[in-house]
């Protein structure tokens, strides 16, 4: 592969799907594309710039950009973040709108389903609280690939291994043959819809938690920024954004700033600015700190 090759390419992706790769990553594209190239018989990386200049095959970049995308997920990723929807943002999003009796969550990078099948899971066991509740979870991703999965439910022994507790397969998984199939009421539950967090997405609506976890990483500040832009429009007045361990939106957006109790979580900045002192949530217990509440989060 040539300079220019590299060059081509590395701002292909860029364009079509944020993703910035240096000089570093040149590997990635000869590790990962080479597959491409065997699979629409092309001669090599050469023949693969040539194919995608000459005309608009709708499959071979779609397949280019998928190959290029990091799927790296498994259930309860994490758990902090699975721990803080079930003791904190799940009981303060029910006391805020309980006039409504209705919630909108957005997974923005849902890759093979296992975070949202995991706030699913979370969402059955609430089910008493959750009676008479309208909950839309909606699950997006770039890769179509990897929705069709997700929609299916099928995943090997591997991947139900990682980070899922045992109770939880047996009660929402069934075996067949190698793999574990994730119940048919959970797979109702997720609306998986594909979607590139570089094109509008506010014809979505708006939501009152949002999980962005580890997708932001893999672009440059300035699409960073213009991502979490119009996350924050896309995110309710007082609800609340999640972020991987390693992202952030110091420095790249004043719409959003972190919250001060929990790492990884972000609030409106001006739910922030009126937040008053934290209190308990009125019929809440006091004695259990997990849901004590922080007005506006």
């Amino acid at each position: 592969m040539t300079e220019l090759e590299f060059d081509f390419l590395r701002n292909y992706l860029k364009t079509r799907s944020g993703l910035a790769l240096s000089a570093e990553k040149r590997y990635l594209i000869e590790s990962r594309l080479g597959p491409v190239c065997r699979r629409f018989n092309l001669a090599g990386l050469g023949a693969l710039v040539n194919a995608l200049k000459g005309s608009r095959d709708l499959a071979l970049e779609r397949a280019v950009v998928e190959a290029m995308t990091t799927n790296e997920t498994f259930f309860f990723r994490d758990r902090t973040p699975f721990d803080l929807f079930r003791d904190v943002l799940l009981p303060e999003a029910m006391a805020r709108r309980v006039a409504q009796r209705r919630l909108r969550i957005w997974c923005a990078a849902a890759s093979t389903g296992q975070e949202p099948y995991s706030l699913a899971m979370m969402l059955q066991d609430a089910a008493p609280r959750l009676a008479g509740w309208h909950v839309d979870l909606v699950a997006t991703d770039l890769s179509t690939e990897v929705l069709e999965k997700a929609k299916a439910g099928l995943y090997s022994h591997f991947e139900v291994q990682r980070g899922l507790p045992v109770q939880s397969l047996i009660k929402h998984f069934e075996q067949m043959g190698e793999q574990w199939r994730i119940s048919a009421s959970l797979r109702q539950m997720v609306d998986y819809r594909p979607l590139n967090l570089l094109h509008p997405f506010d014809a979505l609506g708006t939501f009152d938690i949002i999980y962005c976890r580890n997708v932001l990483i893999y672009f440059d500040a300035p699409t960073k920024g213009d991502v979490l832009g119009r996350l924050s429009a896309s995110l309710a007045p007082d609800g609340a954004l999640l972020l991987g361990a390693a992202e952030t939106v110091i420095g790249l957006t004043e719409k959003l700033v972190p919250n001060a109790q929990h790492r990884g979580l972000y609030v409106q900045a001006s739910a922030a600015a009126r937040a008053p002192a934290a209190r308990v949530l009125p019929g809440l217990p006091a004695s259990d700190p997990g849901l004590r509440r922080v007005v506006g989060l």
